[in-house]
């Protein structure tokens, strides 16, 4: 007979909570199609609903990959060695409800509509957003604006890196957007003002700042992007939880200059308003009546085309674009 809490199958003894929760991996996967590739030294596992969207499984894919390489374009590697990717349906269109988490090695969950048309997939920010999530440690709940803002800066940058997207819209949106993140009255700091500007944007100026100020220092030999490969490569990713303060040294750290920390010290708890005027100027990025264009003659251009390019700060050995995937497995399971 078999033990209390066990049953005999395929010859041997189950425990019958392992044999329930087979049970209910196969109810669950009779609905689902999943796919793994391989990409920047990590394994993604893509779980998808079966039949329930407009895009075809190829296309859903080609769109998980595109925000893949993204992200390892800038980082030079993918954040997390394994990613879990659940895509559910609903019914219209548009990709909503993004979220990343740091449990069972790094997990995201995203919604696309069933009458959303692969072209808009391609036009998709948020898969990107979220997955830079994953390349920095969790923080405190008031440090939310850095989780937020570097997304929100970050994702456009690399989508140009990998080819997706273009500088140009990228500057006209960075002309447009961040204005939301400057302070408004009553403001206390980046710390303690919790609007979704100020969060979103107020984030992304502070990253914006940063990466101009640590290319002006180090004559546009680093930028962010080495701050944030340093936090990455000292082991701050999402799966572990940071005070800010030390993450930022680490980001200090690895471009040899002292901006992170000392921004932060001085925007943490108090309103800083930042002249976005002149520093279009400088970085020569013209908006008006007239249309939208770069001043090559800017002081600053050099520091603009490298922030887009990076060609200023690509670490020995690295490609210029993102890594070649690997295709790995890939199933369909039949719908029951």
């Amino acid at each position: 007979m078999p033990r209390t809490g066990y049953l005999r199958a395929f010859g041997r003894l189950i425990p019958l909570g392992a044999l329930l929760f087979l049970f209910q991996l196969q109810a669950v996967a009779a609905d689902e199609m999943t796919s793994t590739f391989m990409i920047g030294g990590a394994r993604i596992d893509v779980t998808m609903d079966a039949g329930k969207c407009a895009a075809s499984q190829a296309e859903l894919m080609h769109w998980v990959k595109s925000a893949a390489e993204s992200v390892t374009a800038y980082y030079s590697r993918f954040p997390v060695p394994r990613l879990s990717l659940q895509i559910s349906c609903f019914d219209g269109s548009g990709v909503r409800h993004g979220q990343t988490f740091g449990r069972d090695g790094g997990l995201i969950t995203i919604s696309v509509g069933n009458k959303t048309p692969p072209a808009e997939l391609a036009d998709d920010w948020m898969l990107t957003h979220e997955m830079v999530h994953l390349a920095f440690p969790s923080v405190e709940r008031n440090h939310h604006w850095i989780e937020e803002g570097l997304s929100t800066y970050v994702e456009p940058i690399a989508r140009i890196r990998a080819g997706h997207w273009t500088a140009r819209q990228m500057w006209m949106d960075l002309v447009r957007d961040l204005p939301k993140g400057l302070p408004k009255e009553g403001d206390a700091g980046l710390d303690n003002t919790h609007t979704w500007g100020r969060t979103y944007w107020g984030g992304a100026l502070f990253c914006f700042v940063a990466d101009v100020e640590i290319r002006r220092r180090t004559k546009n030999k680093k930028g962010l992007e080495d701050a944030l490969r340093g936090i990455l490569d000292a082991g701050g990713d999402i799966r572990e939880d940071w005070k800010l303060e030390d993450a930022l040294k680490a980001g200090d750290k690895a471009t040899g200059v002292d901006v992170l920390l000392k921004q932060y010290e001085n925007m943490k708890d108090q309103p800083v308003n930042v002249d976005l005027t002149a520093l279009w100027k400088e970085l020569g990025v013209e908006s008006g009546a007239d249309g939208f264009r770069f001043r090559e003659d800017a002081p600053l251009a050099a520091v603009r085309r490298s922030i887009t390019d990076g060609g200023a700060a690509m670490p020995h050995g690295a490609e210029a674009g993102a890594r070649p995937l690997t295709i790995f497995a890939g199933r369909t399971a039949g719908r029951s």
